[in-house]
C-alpha cells in the first residue's frame, strides 16, 4: 500500500514555498536538504539585510528545481507565503508545503503532510506538536500556557474546534483548494496561520493535523510575548465576529444564527439595564423594586443559555467533507517557472 501511495505521488507536482527574512546561516542547510518529493521550490527572500538573497541566488543555479522570489523590503512571513503560492500555482503545482527558512521543520515528515492531500482526504495538513508529550516537558511553563491559551483562542476565533496545535506553521495545502482564498486578505505577519484557517473555515475546507516533534530544546522563539499580546487579540476578535457574521447571517442562517441574534441582545441589554438600574438606585440608597432586579436577570439568564446554546453548535460545525476536486491521481502538466531574480513580487507591490 506504502509503495503504490508513493507511486501515485511521483505523479503529483509538490511545490515548497520557503519564506526567509535574514536566515543566511540556516537558508544553505534547508536547501541542501529539501527531498527529491519536491517538484520545485519557490524561495521567497523577504527583504533581508544579510547575505541571504546572495545564497538563494547561488543555490538557484545549483538546482533547477529552486526559483528566487526578491521582495524589496520585509512585508512579513505572511507576505512571503502570499507571493509564494502565487508562485507555485502559476507554476502548475498540485499540492503547496511550506519550509521555514530557518531550518526547524522536520522535512522527513513532508510525505504524511502530502499524503491525505494527495488522496483527497484533506484540503489542508499541519503539523501538530502537542503529541510530542516527552519532547513538551522540556517546553518553559510559561511558554506552555501561553500556547494552550493562544491555540484556544485561535480554535474560537477559526471554527476549527477539533485542531490541538492551530498555530502550527508545518502546513500543505491543496492548489485546488488554495485558489479559492482571496490571498490579497490573508495576513501579512505572523497571524499568518491563524489567518488561513479563518478563510479555510469559510471555505468549508478540511483540516487533518500530522504529529510532529516539539522543538523547544532551549531555541528561542521568533515570536515574542509583547507582539503576540499587542497584536493578536484584536485580529482574533475580527477574524471570530467576521466568522461568525459570514457563516451565520451571509451564507446561511440557521438555528444557530437565531440563538445569536436573541442571545447577544438580551445578554447586553439585560447588563446595561440592570447595571444602570443598581447605579441609580444604590446611589439614592432606595431597595429597587422586585420587578426591577428580575426583569434584567431573567434577560441575562434567557441570553447566556441562548450563547452557550449557540455555542454548542458552532463547535459540531466543523467542516467535515472536503472541497478538493479528488484524489490526485494523473501527473500534473510540466511547467517550468520562470526567473525572478530581482524582480519584485506583487505582494510587494502591494
Amino acid at each position: 500500500m506504502t509503495t503504490l501511495l508513493l507511486r501515485k505521488r511521483a505523479d503529483v507536482h509538490v511545490a515548497a514555498v520557503v519564506p526567509a527574512y535574514n536566515v543566511g546561516r540556516e537558508i544553505g542547510g534547508v536547501l541542501r536538504s529539501l527531498p527529491a518529493l519536491f517538484t520545485s521550490v519557490v524561495v521567497v527572500n523577504d527583504g533581508s539585510s544579510d547575505d541571504t538573497g546572495t545564497l538563494i541566488d547561488h543555490y538557484a543555479s545549483l538546482d533547477p528545481r529552486i526559483v528566487a522570489v526578491h521582495h524589496e523590503r520585509n512585508g512579513g512571513v505572511g507576505a512571503a507565503m502570499v507571493s509564494g503560492f502565487r508562485k507555485a500555482i502559476d507554476g502548475g503545482a498540485d499540492v503547496i508545503v511550506k519550509v521555514d527558512g530557518d531550518g526547524q521543520m522536520p522535512l522527513w515528515l513532508v510525505p504524511q503532510l502530502v499524503e491525505p492531500l494527495v488522496s483527497g482526504e484533506a484540503d489542508y495538513t499541519k503539523g501538530n506538536r502537542f503529541r510530542d508529550f516527552a519532547t513538551l516537558r522540556q517546553m518553559p511553563v510559561i511558554r506552555r500556557i501561553g500556547n494552550v491559551a493562544l491555540s484556544f483562542l485561535a480554535k474560537a476565533a477559526t471554527g476549527y474546534w477539533n485542531l490541538f496545535d492551530p498555530t502550527n506553521g508545518f502546513i500543505a495545502v491543496r492548489a485546488d483548494v488554495l485558489s479559492q482564498i482571496p490571498l490579497q486578505k490573508i495576513d501579512r505577519s505572523y497571524f499568518f496561520e491563524t489567518s488561513m484557517l479563518s478563510h479555510l473555515y469559510v471555505l468549508g475546507a478540511v483540516i487533518k493535523e500530522i504529529p510532529m516533534p516539539a522543538r523547544y530544546a532551549g531555541e528561542p522563539s521568533s515570536l515574542s510575548i509583547p507582539t503576540v499580546l499587542r497584536q493578536f487579540p484584536l485580529r482574533l476578535f475580527a477574524s471570530l465576529v467576521r466568522r461568525i457574521v459570514l457563516k451565520n447571517f451571509v451564507y446561511d442562517f440557521n438555528l444557530e444564527s437565531l440563538n445569536l441574534a436573541c442571545g447577544i441582545p438580551l445578554l447586553l441589554g439585560g447588563i446595561l439595564y440592570g447595571g444602570l438600574k443598581w447605579i441609580w438606585y444604590a446611589r439614592h440608597q432606595l431597595a429597587a423594586p422586585t420587578g426591577t432586579v428580575v426583569l434584567p436577570a431573567m434577560a441575562i439568564t434567557l441570553g447566556a443559555q441562548l450563547l452557550l446554546s449557540a455555542a454548542h453548535l458552532d463547535l459540531s460545525a466543523v467542516p467535515r467533507e472536503p472541497v478538493n476536486r479528488g484524489p490526485i491521481e494523473a501527473a500534473a502538466p510540466s511547467v517550468i517557472l520562470s526567473r525572478a531574480d530581482g524582480e519584485e513580487s506583487p505582494a510587494s507591490r502591494n
